[in-house]
């Protein structure tokens, strides 16, 4: 597995597989290879089909910004490796220089035709690849998962992980202070602030813990949705999740920075082994790779924060993502905003649940989290593509028809 850096990235909204994606296949693309006149670059699946929704073509030509470029958007041409296509060509005058597919696989990561296992410019540092095994070995050395972090990637993953959360809280404090109208044309009001400043009139400490934590979902959500700096966690999509638990524990328990880093460290591997074995991707397996991971990560995450046991942390994420199974991506108008942006607060408050199960029922479990990967992964492959990330099922298409 790639290290933790290459889970958690940080960067712009709106999308991950969209425009970080991109992005990173263009520099890519001009590093290789030097000058040239002009650009042409298609976009296939998916990124045709939501593309400018979520502003891949913006993304694109900043990129490649002052040199012109042409963007095709194929919505017809298959996709066989992945959903998430694109095809770069360089020119110099009427002279192909080069050509280059890549596909952007979840959470801002990129491979290249030809290096399907193989993610730009990554190295493995992780030799375990399963929850099992890794459980196994921090049993037999007596290590927490965040130790099993720090063995394979140096106390420098903590200085990154601080790093992450900084910017986790910054992305909440800016999604709270902050009204209006999104960009995009659908017109979605901002709400986080309201939930956070509007309490209910008869207020039990059950909803205020609710409100609190949507609020904070929402607020790193609609701060992605206009752009701003976020982190994949493990995408822009489901940037919510993991964030509004942390902030939320951390305010009412008063857990120090150092214990936030720890969690962060222990719901990166659970979503890293869903990367490797499965997808992030919520054009190739709907949004339970997107908001089902995150609410994976945010369980586990939240197990290490209490101390929990190897096979808690595991109850916990398995739950998470055994109840999001079959979860449809079907996102308005292309934009990552409706459904979206709920979801984010909906998956924030079921991995809260996923924890307080996790107290009670590990013994009793009968279902491994590699075991969960592994179905969600089939499910994901068995959606319909209209239920995949292209607008064209769903929630999308029935709004568009009333429009």
């Amino acid at each position: 597995m790639h290290s933790l850096k290459e889970l958690y990235k940080i960067g712009r909204g709106p999308s991950s597989s969209h425009t970080m994606g991109p992005e990173k296949a263009i520099k890519s693309f001009k590093k290789e290879l030097g000058e040239a006149d002009f650009y042409r670059v298609t976009l296939f699946g998916s990124l045709a089909l939501t593309g400018q929704g979520h502003g891949t073509d913006r993304i694109i030509k900043e990129t490649l910004d002052p040199i012109k470029c042409e963007i095709i958007f194929d919505k017809k041409s298959p996709c066989d490796i992945h959903p998430n296509t694109m095809d770069v060509e360089a020119y110099k005058g009427d002279t192909l220089l080069k050509k280059r597919r890549f596909y952007s696989v979840g959470g801002g990561s990129v491979v290249a035709d030809g290096e399907e296992s193989h993610e730009l410019n990554c190295k493995d540092v992780y030799e375990l690849n399963s929850f099992t095994e890794i459980a196994e070995y921090c049993a037999k050395h007596n290590k927490r998962i965040w130790e099993y972090v720090v063995e394979c990637e140096g106390m420098e993953i903590l200085d990154y992980l601080h790093r992450v959360w900084k910017i986790m809280k910054d992305a909440i404090n800016e999604g709270l202070t902050t009204t209006g109208i999104l960009p995009g044309g659908l017109g979605t009001h901002r709400r986080a602030q309201i939930l956070f400043n509007q309490r209910h009139i008869d207020e039990s400490a059950q909803t205020k813990e609710n409100r609190l934590v949507c609020s904070y979902a929402f607020a790193v959500s609609e701060h992605n949705a206009a752009g701003g700096k976020i982190v994949t966690a493990p995408t822009c999509g489901a940037c919510g999740v993991v964030p509004s638990v942390l902030k939320y524990y951390q305010d009412k328990n008063g857990f120090d920075d150092d214990k936030i880093v720890r969690a962060l460290a222990t719901g990166g591997i659970i979503g890293n082994l869903i990367k490797t074995n499965a997808s992030i991707s919520g054009a190739e397996c709907g949004c339970q790779a997107e908001i089902g991971s995150a609410c994976c990560m945010a369980s586990a995450a939240l197990a290490e924060l209490f101390e929990m046991g190897l096979g808690q942390i595991e109850y916990a994420a398995e739950v998470a993502m055994e109840h999001h199974l079959g979860l449809t991506c079907d996102p308005i108008g292309g934009l990552v905003q409706i459904p979206c942006i709920e979801r984010n607060a909906v998956a924030a408050m079921r991995a809260i649940n996923a924890l307080s199960l996790a107290n009670f029922l590990t013994d009793s479990r009968k279902i491994s989290f590699d075991l969960v990967i592994k179905v969600m992964y089939e499910t994901g492959k068995n959606l319909l593509s209209d239920y995949r990330e292209t607008s064209s099922g769903g929630l999308a298409k029935h709004y568009a028809k009333l429009k």
